[in-house]
């Protein structure tokens, strides 16, 4: 997986906001935003390809969460980033 082209992440009053870039991006329907460790998982794959087994590392090594917990919020944050259109 990989984060799709024209998206960012911007902190807008203490909030992480993904804003999206370009007319294809764009859906004013909803706001995107991610708590502390969403938004750390973000920075860390925003120009590399992931799978969710990095990103419940990533987690492991930042975060005091036990595998199965981290796995967990793994699972269900890359299927709210693809129903985003975020991933591709």
């Amino acid at each position: 997986m990989k984060i799709k082209k024209g998206f960012e992440l911007k902190k807008v009053c203490g909030e992480n906001i993904i804003i999206a870039h370009g007319v294809e991006n764009i859906d004013f329907t909803k706001v995107i935003t991610l708590n502390e460790s969403a938004a750390f998982l973000w920075e860390k794959v925003i120009d590399n390809d992931f799978t969710e087994d990095s990103l419940v590392h990533f987690l492991l090594d930042e975060y005091e969460v036990d595998q199965t917990q981290a796995a967990d919020d793994v699972k269900q944050l890359v299927s709210s980033w693809k129903e985003s259109g975020l991933v591709e």
